[in-house]
């Protein structure tokens, strides 16, 4: 059996970091705080990195943040099972394994899509906190062109070599944050450029674009009984803030909050206001 990763030194919440194996992957897995439990998704490319500052903000709550696979510091167990409704089912068993109590999910980017999806399959639906989530398709040409290069790209070993290469300048990192129109500190510079220095997380943020796909999760929107805050930054770049207005619009039971003067990475840069809304919808019954 492979042996876990070894997470560096000065790892964000190093100290609350475990290692899972819930087939078919090898979970990295970051447990913080006491209370009601809430599950903490990142977006692609990310990592539980970008809740460093979050889960230590939580007042009332457990936070249990997850690297999705191939991510971060989760091994990846099968490469064709990085699509949005794979990841749910295989979260769900490991939840189930764990015998995590899940009382809300929170979700970032692509990972607020896999939160609604991943709520359906929990009893009683908890409720989702999707920060600037990718709630959009890929429009016109790019919609069928970008899923089938990211698909070549994933199966082509060397070209994930060669795009690797491409992202290990230090400058580069700062360059792609910068797009996001959030500004994160040096420290979250420095945390992004070092997962992109790893092959493995590079592959698996492809295969996971690769796969990518939100036909199912639109369509049920307007089934979907999960109570849902949609936080949107609104300097976001990256995901048009409208098309969270646009989605809550089509959904049962959904509020959208704008988050002034902040990006995509908006639990990045004001951890603590974001850490202090999200209970504040959990705790509220209605």
């Amino acid at each position: 059996m492979r042996s876990d990763p070894e997470l560096p030194a000065d790892w964000p919440l190093r100290h609350a970091s475990r290692f899972v194996r819930s087939r078919p992957h090898a979970w990295h897995v970051q447990d913080v705080g006491e209370g009601p439990t809430l599950l903490f998704l990142h977006g692609a490319g990310g990592s539980t990195h970008t809740w460093r500052d979050v889960l230590p903000a939580l007042k009332t709550h457990r936070g249990i943040a997850i690297d999705l696979p191939g991510h971060g510091f989760t091994r990846l167990g099968a490469r064709q099972r990085s699509s949005l409704e794979c990841m749910a089912e295989d979260i769900a068993q490991l939840a189930a394994k764990e015998g995590w109590d899940i009382r809300g999910i929170v979700g970032h980017s692509a990972g607020g899509a896999v939160a609604l999806r991943f709520s359906t399959k929990l009893p009683g639906r908890p409720p989702v906190v999707a920060i600037n989530p990718a709630l959009q398709p890929f429009d016109g040409v790019a919609g069928l062109l970008f899923p089938i290069a990211a698909r070549t790209i994933a199966t082509m070993p060397f070209a994930v070599d060669i795009i690797r290469r491409t992202l290990v300048a230090p400058e580069r990192a700062r360059q792609l944050l910068a797009g996001t129109g959030s500004k994160i500190d040096a420290k979250g510079v420095a945390l992004y450029a070092r997962l992109l220095r790893e092959r493995s997380h590079v592959e698996g943020a492809l295969l996971m674009m690769a796969q990518w796909s939100l036909d199912g999760l639109l369509v049920d929107l307007p089934k979907l009984e999960t109570r849902a805050l949609l936080l949107t930054g609104a300097n976001d770049r990256t995901v048009p803030p409208i098309s969270a207005v646009q989605a809550a619009a089509r959904m049962r039971d959904a509020q959208v909050e704008s988050l002034d003067g902040l990006g995509h990475l908006a639990n990045e840069e004001a951890p603590e206001d974001v850490a202090r809304r999200i209970e504040a919808f959990l705790s509220d019954p209605a």
